[in-house]
């Protein structure tokens, strides 16, 4: 069986490299590179988007979109990483353990549009939650997230990796007050409600890794579910699943004192969820490393599954 030709346009960027160190030895895999001295000649990027089997696209926005526009070659597949085509409905959306469809459409697709690391932690909690008919779709979802900073991008990474680094740098740092972030369509869209949700993410002085946490009131749930019953749906919402696991209620069986640290998963792809809370008020989190499920390995799980690799290769 012929090796698969892969580009990676971007390969320079934070989710590129990481990337290219998942799939640079890998034995199925046909790398093909461009000179560096070319990275901006639009010919040279369509030559080897439409020489490749997949484009991963690890590029801003506007550029995934030109890039997208270079496709002449029929059987070309692209796996874009920005958040350009996320909410188009033409495109795959690349979280395969959200439902059977969802894995369905990325294995049969020509386009997938990788998650958003926030947009990850988000639609892993609050789809189950629509999808089980225990969260109306109308619900006024807040949700809270801290990240590391290796999201930040490239001017963000130097400055806190610099020995200059200001002070306020050392703090975490709310930011997206204005209620704009990136995300947020995703969330809203992925996740099925009809509203826009309240979204507080904040940014950390560590390196990689991420919690995602949505506070819910059981009086607003409809049908009065308990806290055992909506651990009970997530358990079997991702029964199976080989990178999305439910921790024990509570989170007893990985929770030390009663923390819930967020940059334990960084180097993987998995993602924990958590139920926690009392009889009135529940949390949920989502716990993953948004330079991997969030990411780059989420971009090659997707990848793994339209090629029928093991869904694992390259990921454990």
């Amino acid at each position: 069986m012929k090796n698969t030709k892969v580009y990676i346009d971007g390969q320079a960027g934070t989710t590129g490299l990481k990337l290219f160190e998942r799939i640079r030895n890998r034995s199925d895999i046909e790398l093909l590179t461009i000179d560096p001295a070319l990275h901006r000649d639009n010919a040279e990027r369509a030559r080897l988007i439409n020489e490749s089997d997949v484009t991963f696209l690890c590029l801003p926005d506007a550029a995934s979109i030109e890039a997208v526009s270079f496709v002449e070659n029929p059987a070309t597949r692209i796996i874009d990483a920005s958040t350009a085509h996320r909410t188009n409905p033409d495109w795959a959306y690349g979280f395969p353990e959200l439902s059977a469809a969802h894995r369905e459409k990325i294995r049969t697709s020509k386009r997938v549009a990788v998650p958003g690391c926030y947009a990850s932690g988000f639609a892993s909690l609050v789809y189950p939650m629509i999808q089980s008919g225990m969260m109306p779709k109308d619900y006024p979802v807040t949700c809270h997230a801290v990240s590391g900073y290796s999201g930040a991008g490239k001017n963000a990474i130097a400055v806190y990796e610099s020995d200059e680094k200001p002070s306020d740098y050392e703090s975490p740092r709310q930011y997206a007050l204005g209620q704009k972030h990136k995300h947020q369509p995703e969330m809203q869209k992925i996740s099925g409600l009809t509203y826009p949700p309240m979204f507080n993410p904040l940014v950390c002085d560590y390196f990689a890794g991420m919690v995602v946490s949505v506070p819910l009131h059981r009086r607003l749930l409809s049908g009065n579910p308990s806290l055992e019953e909506i651990h009970a749906m997530f358990e079997k919402h991702y029964a199976g699943q080989r990178f999305v696991k439910v921790r024990a209620l509570q989170g007893a069986d990985v929770l030390e004192n009663g923390f819930l640290p967020a940059n334990t998963l960084a180097g993987t792809n998995l993602l924990e969820v958590f139920v926690c809370g009392n009889d009135e008020q529940i949390l949920l989190a989502a716990r993953l490393d948004n330079l991997g499920k969030g990411a780059s390995g989420a971009a090659l799980q997707c990848f793994n599954i339209m090629t029928g690799a093991p869904e694992e290769t390259g990921l454990e």
